[in-house]
This record gives C-alpha cells, sequence and structure tokens, in this order.
C-alpha cells in the first residue's frame, strides 16, 4: 500500500503520546470526510469519520484474508485433481495396450469351429476340455480388461470436468482477491489522506478522547463482573501466549502473517499453529468454528473477539488484559480487554488441561505504549 505516509504521520503520532479515542456515547457523528474541512468538524466528528474509515479497512481486510484461505485450498485441490487425472490416464493408457493386445490375440486364434464341435474333433478330449478351461479363464481378463479400460474412460472424463471446474473457481477467486486487495488500499489511501488532513492539536485531542475512553470502558467493563478469576493457560495455550508477547512492537500489516509484521488474525493464528493448534486465519472464522467460552472462565491463549461482525481479534494475557495487533499505524502491543467492543471469546484447544504453574512473561518497557482501539465504531454498524 502507499502506507509510506500514514507511517510517517503515526509515528509522529506515537512518539508524542498521540493515539485515537472512542466517541462517548452522547456525541453527536459529524460529517463525513468529504463534507467540510478539518478544521470545520469536532474531534468526536473527526474521530466518528476516522473510525469508519479504519473499520472499512479492516473488514475489507478480512475479507481478502478469507478469500486468501480460500484460494490456497482450492490451489491444492486444482493440484490433487490434476495429479488424479495423470494417474488416471496412465492407467487408461495402460488399459488400453492390454485391450490391444488381447484384441491381437482373438484374431489370431479365431476360428469358424465352435467349442463344442472342436471338443468333439479332438484327439485328445481331456486336452480340450483343459484348453476350454485356460479359453474360458481368457475370456474373462478379456472382459476384466474391458470393465476396466470403460472405467478409467469414464474416471478420466470426470476427472477432467472437475479439474476444469475446480480451475474455474481458483480463477475467479483470484479475480475476487484482486478486488479485495484494491478495495482495502483504497480504504487505507482514505486514512492516509485524513490523517494528514489533521493539525497536531486535532490529533493531541483525539489523543486524549480515546485515552480517557479506553479507561473508562475498562473500568466499567471490570466493574460489571464479566471477569473471573484467572484460570492457568494450557502448555500449548501458555506457548501461544509466550510467542505473542515476543512480537510486540512488531508492526501492523494488513494481511501479513509475520515475521516482520502482523494483523490481528495473522498474529492470533501464526501463535496458536506455532504452539502446535492450526487455528483458522481470519477472526470471522475462528469466531465461527473454534469453541466459545464464558468471558468469566478466560484463561491466557484464549481469543477475544470484537465488534458484532467479529472483524477484530487479540489473544487474552490475563489479568484483563490482551495483546492485539491494533490497526496499520501501530505496532503489536498489550492493551485493556475492553479498548474494543467485546463479541466473546473462543479457545482453540477446549480439551487441554491447566498447566499446574504457570508464570506470566515478563512484559517488555513499552508493550503498553501505542494506540489501543482497532477498528472502532461510534455506533451500532451500518446494515
Amino acid at each position: 500500500m502507499s502506507g509510506r505516509l500514514l507511517r510517517l504521520v503515526c509515528t509522529a503520532v506515537v512518539t508524542a503520546g498521540i493515539v485515537l479515542a472512542p466517541v462517548p456515547a452522547a456525541a453527536e457523528p459529524g460529517p463525513g470526510p468529504a463534507e467540510g474541512a478539518p478544521g470545520d468538524r469536532t474531534v468526536a466528528g473527526l474521530l466518528t469519520d476516522l473510525q469508519r474509515l479504519y473499520r472499512e479497512a479492516e473488514q475489507a481486510t478480512e475479507s481478502y484474508n478469507g478469500t486468501e484461505e480460500r484460494l490456497k485450498k482450492q490451489r491444492a485441490r486444482v493440484a490433487g485433481l490434476n495429479a488424479e487425472l495423470t494417474r488416471t490416464r496412465l492407467s487408461l493408457r495402460d488399459s488400453r495396450g492390454a485391450a490391444g493386445r488381447l484384441a491381437r490375440q482373438q484374431y489370431q486364434s479365431s476360428s469358424d469351429l465352435s467349442p463344442y464341435l472342436r471338443l468333439l474333433l479332438a484327439r485328445d478330449p481331456q486336452h480340450a476340455l483343459d484348453q476350454g478351461h485356460v479359453i474360458g479363464r481368457l475370456s474373462k481378463e478379456r472382459a476384466e480388461t474391458v470393465g476396466r479400460l470403460t472405467g478409467d474412460a469414464r474416471k478420466a472424463d470426470e476427472l477432467a470436468g472437475r479439474a476444469r471446474a475446480a480451475l474455474d473457481e481458483q480463477v475467479a477467486l483470484a479475480a475476487r482477491q484482486v478486488k479485495e486487495r484494491d478495495a482495502v488500499r483504497e480504504r487505507l489511501r482514505a486514512v492516509e489522506e485524513m490523517l494528514a488532513s489533521l493539525t497536531p492539536e486535532q490529533l493531541a485531542a483525539l489523543a486524549e478522547l480515546e485515552r480517557s475512553g479506553v479507561d473508562q470502558e475498562q473500568e466499567r467493563f471490570l466493574a460489571s463482573g464479566a471477569l473471573g478469576d484467572d484460570a492457568k493457560p494450557s502448555a500449548e495455550g501458555e506457548r501461544a501466549v509466550r510467542f505473542a508477547v515476543e512480537q510486540l512492537g512488531k508492526p501492523y500489516e494488513w494481511g501479513a502473517e509475520g515475521p516482520a509484521s502482523y494483523d490481528c488474525s495473522g498474529l492470533t493464528s501464526v501463535a496458536w499453529q506455532r504452539a502446535g493448534t492450526p487455528i483458522p486465519r481470519t477472526s470471522q472464522e475462528q469466531w465461527a468454528r473454534l469453541d466459545r467460552v464464558p468471558l468469566d472462565g478466560l484463561r491466557p491463549g484464549d481469543l477475544v473477539v470484537y465488534f458484532p461482525e467479529a472483524t477484530h481479534v487479540a489473544m487474552y494475557l490475563g489479568d484483563g488484559m490482551v495483546v492485539q495487533a491494533p490497526r496499520p499505524g501501530a505496532d503489536v502491543k498489550v492493551s485493556p480487554i475492553a479498548a474494543n467492543p467485546v463479541l466473546g471469546a473462543v479457545r482453540p484447544d477446549p480439551d487441554g488441561e491447566p498447566v499446574r504453574t504457570y508464570t506470566p512473561p515478563r512484559l517488555p518497557t513499552g508493550a503498553t505504549d501505542g494506540p489501543d482501539r482497532g477498528y472502532a465504531d461510534a455506533g451500532p454498524p451500518a446494515r
């Protein structure tokens, strides 16, 4: 993406202790980016616009990631069908060769006399009977060869049709992926343009609004009793947590799965893969296919999913904190669990036994620095 400008602006913002804040529930949404100059809009209105752009970029990113996963599977399916088609065609060629040999043998040994007359005219009837048995066996082999030839031909035709259909689907997925990639880039360019249009004073005001908003949301969330006492992780969960913590400070990049950068679900999927349990690639698939767990039963390594569309995900660390890749321009960091609207939680290893003793990993200096919000939205998502 053309993210150099975005990176420079966001780096300057983070260095100054500036992060983007949520809009309070009572704030009225401001006009869209095209409905007036930045100086004419309230801080809450600017934040609403920026959050909407981030949210659109997240949704486009997850769509891109999902298509990429389907495209990988489709490529493997096409390769498997082509390999099976090659084997069937080789078998068909062998069957045709065997059928040709049988046809030549039948032609060379053809006779106008029926087997009954040959038996009556034979000097040695027993020999004729034995010969008839051999002929019968050969006839059976001929029938089997013809049957195999017919079956291989039918199978080859069927596989060829399936391979063509699978390839057509692969081409369609590839074209869809290109469109989704362009959609992500377009939305991120909109973010860049908006950030570039803001003054330092506006960025500072946004920073304060987000900081206070995150603190208030976390206080309300903890006071609600939604979280229980932290349970110990499984052995795999502990490995996933330690891997995620080792990625702190690495930049967010849409579609990235490491090792130099990650997006939100790229971080969680790779961490669990390294721990020994492969999980779906996207946050929406993680929410849909992994086992749900109540928030009061969270243990380190569980995944916390955010927003009604499940478009953001983080890994629970314990003590009400998560590790996440928040958004473009930010780095992998530790955040309060309630920094984004919680949808629920899932557990990649529901049968994993908790370890007997657990010492949380030590967090490096600056682990909590930077923006906490993922792709937040001031109000209910547009339907």
